[in-house]
């Protein structure tokens, strides 16, 4: 046993699997070194007893398990001498051969034991009791064992880990290794979060030099997929060429070439917009084309009028005991009388009460309708105020699973949802690649709802639709901005409205609107602890966990998440000899925490009091219930959805005691507590510091510098999103 690097290295044969987890390879093992038992826990797929393997990783000492070898990867050794091949044969790994079989076969054959066993299984009929179909099939699952062996070998020296090696496995089959020494950089697209820079590393260990050529697509690539993280469904080409360039060290020359030959491969498209040549992602590029001519093809065939007249609008108002204005009855009129609308406006606009009209409209004329929203918390919201049920988009398509964590939706241009209206809430949350899926699913016929406000922050994912579609002019936009008697009464709503106004909000610290005056980053976040543990659950009899959310608009400096989670865990959660914990991505994971999901993952499975189904989504909210660590599983609440989740796939949660305004979009909060004071200027904005105000229902309070801010206030520059909807829609017509 010895170090290497930061790891340690340890080396035996594994002697007992104790426990395997099927699902995620999380295993438990038993390895002799030395004439020692030790225990091993970690991530071991394909693990047998009687191989030889060396493990790297560090010394951990568990609550309930005592003193254990947490391996982060590891490496076998393929047996080559009969005693070795012995100890692998013994452990029943092979059908068909348990220890006295395994004894005969090695008394037998020796040292030519492995090559009668793959190239010779006609030989194997000398032992009593193996017939010719035993023996064939015996030789067959060797076989197949020793090519995955031989695979992950090849591929782990290289630097891949070991389900790394078997994923690539299960696509490629035994050409894996071959595919990698040719292409190494297919590795970016073929394993989920492979990044660009490992694939250079495995280039430069090979023997051969790969063609250039695929570092320079792979490159390409990198930088339009970078920056989709960023917004943008597509680039500028001179962007392209000088950022691909310079990320590749190569000449713009080179570049520009290669970028050529990609677009005659159809692995890039390119496009005019407005005199400037623009490049995209082959999805990005179908996705904003499609959208474009599905959104004309809806508006063309236009559904028949409900007969919206304003004896109906009448009708609908003594039923529901409101008076609306005249921008609320033209609302409920073009969604009757137009195929597609967009209904926006700030907070205290009636934005849900018209909405509610709407839907009282078409059930008035017998309309099968469909509600739906971009989360589950949105989804959850919506349904509390419109009285119907209102399902996540991707419920709504029937998302299915494909490789890796590409959704496939059921439902589609062939198989379209069952409805006469489609209603879709968070407009703003939505990117473009889902815009497109859900659109194709929308039949003929079917009146569309967008319902959203054009003034929150653009979606986390490529793209801005809202805007796209409000400034094209030629989707009907319903725009409500007169701020409603009874939501003039919070200040949350008319400060929100004189924020995006850009005018200083009202601060008097009284009723729902608070700012606290702190001159450094360190009060600051001692006021805000204070806040959350304290002053706020004593004031206001609220719960930190469930009712108080802090919004952060970084996630670095001591008013960033991650100082901010680390530091309410200490006050809220902390450590408890009756509450199990683990480690891993950085954080302490604790019985009662509360953490959030911060990717797409369409694999985990829940279930609640009505049923189960699939997938946990990037910003969804939870509580850890309870640490399995033998079985390496956590049992979260995901806001009503019971999930067992594998603990290999922690690094897909964060704390959540603190999250981003980014992360907020689509959720409300009955109070917020929100930090401004050292994060980074390009992120205080305008449209970030009324998205967070509009996240809180019953009260905010706002710590930092006033300074800080007026700046925000004043600040109505945000970053440029490349994208081209608007652009398809006016060409499309």
């Amino acid at each position: 046993m010895d170090t290497d690097k930061s790891k340690i290295r340890l080396s035996g044969i594994v002697d007992r699997v104790v426990f395997r987890n099927a699902e995620n390879s999380f295993t438990v093992i038993e390895l002799s070194c030395g004439g020692e038992l030790v225990t091993a826990v970690g991530s071991l797929p394909e693990l047998s007893s009687g191989e030889e393997i060396t493990l790297y990783g560090e010394w951990d000492s568990h609550n309930l398990f005592g003193r254990q070898f947490k391996a982060s990867h590891f490496e076998r050794k393929m047996p080559e001498t009969a005693a070795q091949l012995l100890r692998y044969l013994s452990a029943g790994t092979i059908k068909g051969i348990g220890p006295k079989t395994a004894l005969k076969i090695i008394e037998q054959f020796g040292d030519n034991s492995i090559k009668v066993l793959s190239e010779e299984p006609e030989r194997l009929r000398q032992i009593k009791g193996i017939s010719p179909e035993k023996a064939r099939k015996i030789s067959q699952e060797f076989n197949s064992q020793m090519v995955v062996r031989t695979v992950m070998i090849s591929l782990e020296s290289y630097g891949l880990k070991p389900h790394e090696c078997i994923e690539l496995y299960k696509t490629l089959g035994a050409s894996a290794v071959a595919a990698v020494e040719n292409n190494p950089y297919l590795l970016c697209s073929a394993l989920s979060g492979f990044s660009f820079e490992r694939a250079d590393e495995i280039a430069n260990k090979l023997p051969h030099r790969p063609d250039n050529k695929h570092r320079l697509r792979a490159g390409i690539e990198y930088i339009l997929k970078h920056n989709l993280g960023n917004g943008h469904t597509c680039l500028p080409v001179d962007k392209v060429i000088s950022s691909s360039a310079a990320f590749l060290d190569e000449a713009k020359d080179t570049i520009e070439i290669a970028i050529d030959d990609m677009l005659s491969d159809r692995l890039l498209y390119s496009d005019d917009i407005n005199g400037r040549r623009f490049i995209f992602l082959p999805e990005m590029y179908m996705a904003e084309r499609k959208s474009a001519e599905r959104l004309i093809s809806l508006m063309r065939f236009s559904p028949g009028s409900v007969g919206a007249l304003r004896e109906d609008i009448e009708f609908v108002e003594n039923g529901c005991g409101i008076s609306y204005n005249e921008l609320q009855k033209q609302a409920l009129e073009t969604a009757a009388l137009r195929g597609v609308m967009i209904l926006t406006g700030g907070p205290g606009t009636g934005k849900t009460t018209t909405l509610k009209g709407i839907i009282s409209l078409f059930n008035r004329r017998g309309l099968n309708i469909a509600l739906a929203a971009p989360t589950g918390r949105a989804a959850k919201r919506m349904t509390e105020v419109t009285g119907m049920e209102a399902k996540t988009i991707h419920r709504l398509l029937e998302v299915e699973w494909g490789d890796g964590e590409r959704p496939v939706f059921r439902r589609d241009l062939q198989n379209p949802i069952d409805a006469d209206a489609l209603i879709i809430d968070e407009l703003s949350m939505i990117d473009t690649v889902l815009f497109a899926n859900l659109l194709e699913a929308v039949p003929f016929g079917c009146r569309l709802i967008l319902v959203g406000d054009s003034d929150q922050l653009p979606p986390v994912g490529a793209g801005n639709v809202l805007h796209d579609l409000i400034d094209s002019g030629l989707i009907p936009v319903i725009r409500l901005n007169q701020v409603f008697r009874q939501a003039e009464q919070s200040r949350i709503v008319t400060n929100a409205h004189r924020i995006i106004r850009g005018e200083m909000p009202e601060i008097k610290n009284d009723g729902d609107f608070f700012f606290l005056e702190r001159k450094n980053a360190v009060f600051a976040a001692r006021t805000v602890t204070e806040l959350c543990t304290t002053r706020l659950p004593e004031a206001y009899g609220i719960s930190p966990i469930d009712d108080l959310q802090v919004l952060c608009p970084s996630r670095n400096g001591l008013c960033g998440t991650e100082n901010l989670n680390k530091s309410l865990q200490e006050q809220l959660n902390p450590a408890d000899d009756k509450k199990k914990e683990i480690k891993a991505a950085g954080f302490i994971f604790r019985e009662g925490d509360k953490v959030m999901q911060t990717k797409n993952n369409y694999d985990l499975e829940w279930t609640n009091g009505f049923g189960k189904g699939m997938g946990v989504f990037n910003g969804d909210l939870g509580v850890i219930k309870k640490i399995r660590p033998l079985e390496g599983i956590l049992e979260i609440n995901f806001d009503g959805k019971e999930v067992l989740y594998p603990a290999e796939k922690l690094g897909e949660l964060e704390l959540a005691y603190a999250i981003t305004v980014h992360k907020s979009q689509g959720s409300e909060y009955d109070t917020v507590v929100l930090p401004i004071i050292d994060a980074a200027s390009k992120l205080l904005y305008r449209n970030l510091l009324y998205t967070a105000v509009t996240r809180a229902k019953r009260l905010i309070v706002i710590v930092g510098l006033q300074s800080r801010l007026n700046d925000m206030v004043n600040n109505d520059r945000q970053n440029k999103r490349y994208s081209a909807l608007r652009a398809f829609l006016e060409s499309a017509i």
